[in-house]
């Protein structure tokens, strides 16, 4: 064998070594790229983490780049812990609160016990005075509602208490004194037209009526609160029989003393 085709055998290698060669240079490259690519340049983060720091919304959160320079206000409110202060409500105040329902629950269970003593106490009066006829007192959902037929408080056509009435309505006046619950008065008519001098229609007889008990029940008794007594004029808007006989008139012909449920009352 020459020694020229000797150093030829020499030289050759197997394909295979060929592409793995080629494999791991690319390897490398790609290595190299991403090695590159991950370097940070120094100027361009340190002026982007400047800029945060000059924004508060960031300096209530940590953040994993130490801070050369700190502002004084992230120090102020880490100091003074911020959050800590507003984090729960306190104890106090939760307290309080379960004591004011507590407090709220008791007035109404002794608002309630009020207004079933009150009823108690007028049908005991009407028994005693034999008024049940013409005075009723029924507890609604308005409250205690006392209904108190003409002929027991004024003549027809008019608005002026008669005797006969004020015991009652110094009664009542007597039991408003215990009680805080406001009181409407209603005035109300038959549908009998009137037209006097002091009343053009049932509207102004009406109001008169009830403006009239609410005087007579405040000069009966001075320690009520004239703030708590409503007058209303219904006029005969509002009957509880048809107008068609004398019978029912009279029963139209009435004024209702409303004792309110407190949650009845609306302020103007």
């Amino acid at each position: 064998m020459s020694l020229k085709k000797k150093k030829k055998e020499q030289n050759n290698a197997p394909g295979w070594m060929v592409t793995y060669s080629d494999l791991m240079t690319l390897i490398l490259v790609f290595f190299i790229l991403l090695f590159s690519m991950s370097q940070i340049d120094a100027e361009k983060f340190t002026a982007v983490a400047e800029s945060y720091r000059e924004r508060v919304i960031f300096d209530f959160y940590p953040s994993v780049v130490p801070m050369e320079n700190p502002s004084e206000k992230t120090t102020d409110i880490r100091d003074e812990g911020t959050f800590d202060d507003i984090s729960t409500p306190s104890n106090d105040y939760t307290e309080d609160r379960g004591q004011g329902n507590g407090e709220g629950a008791g007035e109404g269970e002794q608002e309630e016990d009020s207004l079933n003593e009150l009823i108690t106490e007028i049908n005991q009066f009407l028994t005693d005075e034999n008024l049940h006829h013409v005075i009723t007192a029924v507890r609604t959902d308005r409250g205690v509602v006392l209904t108190l037929q003409e002929k027991v408080l004024f003549e027809t056509g008019q608005a002026e208490i008669i005797d006969e009435g004020k015991p009652f309505l110094n009664k009542v006046s007597k039991l408003l004194e215990n009680i805080p619950n406001h009181v409407r008065v209603e005035g109300h008519t038959d549908s009998r037209p009137i037209n006097t001098y002091r009343y053009p229609s049932n509207w102004e007889l009406s109001g008169a009526r009830a403006s009239s008990v609410i005087r007579y029940l405040l000069e009966a008794e001075e320690k009520l609160d004239p703030t708590r007594f409503q007058a209303v004029g219904y006029g005969d808007t509002r009957p509880v029989a048809e107008n068609n006989s004398p019978e029912n008139w009279r029963k139209n012909r009435r004024v209702e003393i409303v004792i309110l449920e407190p949650e009845q009352v609306v302020n103007p």
